[in-house]
């Protein structure tokens, strides 16, 4: 006989009959969670494996980097193991780390490193939820890969009115433990297509993720043409200049262009709106996995004509750095 599998959600742990969705054993229990079609199309029902992957079948659909985290569909789910499961949104308790960096990268960003001592799971490009003592949280992509230094590094923008990035600017020292929540976020690189080219466009502090994932696809050998589009209004908002053009040295398949869409530009930079820059530039997206991260605006614009240029959406990974999401 079978053995019928066993779910855990929460602090209830129940059974699995064969001929039953995952979904519908939820349910079953009086477990309130969201759904819509039942038919695995609207995603609706996206849930979250712990422990286990879950299977192949329930993942149909789903971009690669949600395939990674072992994402999955409830509703077209039938657990072939026993699961411990969780909604996208619960992320478990916060960990404590310890700020151990400071740095301005520019007038306007500064370059804030934490180091961690409980195990942490993530992927470059992710987001996390910074909590201050005081129990202010806000959310920041982090700009480095996994090593063993067990560090996380952000690139802060600092906002008129920014309760949260304003003080870390000002009055964060050294030494001072932060809490941060568990890893978030679709907008990584996956491996195992090492030849497809790569488009990558960020303005302002959305070159945090975007330099994660550069970082992350060449640690991990890919060998298509990686293209890196970084924009600003103005010099403030533009950094790792040198560091990013040495790396274009090193690296023959890594090109960078920095562009300043304002009127006070210099020769070493480009004119005009990064996004108008790159897609300008390529003819097809068409094969191509495409990086938007930074003003909602520039996301949602260059989502778009990355579609209409040919990329599957799909390939089109986006992190839109929303006030809310930032600082407000």
């Amino acid at each position: 006989m079978a053995t019928i599998p066993r779910i855990t959600f929460g602090e209830a742990t129940f059974s699995c009959q064969p001929d039953e969705s995952l979904l519908d054993s939820l349910l079953r229990q009086n477990i309130q969670v969201p759904f819509g079609c039942r038919q695995g199309v609207c995603q609706a029902c996206l849930m979250r494996s712990i422990d286990a992957a879950p299977p192949e079948s329930a993942q149909a659909g789903l971009k690669d980097t949600l395939q990674t985290q072992n994402f999955f569909l409830a509703c077209v789910c039938h657990p072939e193991q026993d699961m411990t499961v969780a909604l996208p949104n619960q992320q478990g308790a916060f960990i404590e780390a310890n700020v151990i960096k400071k740095q301005l990268l520019s007038p306007d960003i500064i370059h804030l490193v934490l180091e961690y001592q409980t195990p942490f799971n993530f992927f470059a490009g992710q987001f996390v939820n910074l909590k201050r003592p005081d129990g202010l949280i806000r959310s920041y992509s982090i700009a480095n890969i996994p090593h063993a230094k067990n560090v996380l590094e952000f690139h802060i923008r600092r906002l008129p009115k920014g309760q949260f990035s304003n003080w870390v600017h000002e009055e964060l020292k050294l030494g001072t433990a932060l809490s941060l929540s568990a890893a978030q976020g679709a907008c990584h690189y996956v491996p195992g297509r090492a030849t497809q080219p790569l488009l990558l466009i960020g303005t302002g502090s959305g070159l945090a993720p975007l330099y994660g994932i550069i970082a992350d696809a060449l640690t991990q050998g890919h060998q298509g043409p990686i293209h890196l589009f970084h924009g600003s209004r103005d010099l403030n908002g533009l950094y790792f200049i040198d560091e990013l053009r040495e790396l274009s040295e090193k690296f023959n398949n890594f090109h960078y262009v920095a562009s300043i869409s304002g009127d006070n530009i210099d020769s070493k930079h480009v004119k005009g709106r990064a996004n108008d820059i790159a897609l300008a530039s390529i003819d097809s997206l068409s094969g191509w996995r495409v990086f938007l991260c930074g003003h909602p605006e520039m996301v949602n614009q260059s989502k778009k004509m990355a579609f209409m240029k040919g990329a599957s959406m799909a390939d089109i990974y986006t992190d839109a750095f929303h006030v809310l999401q930032a600082d407000s």
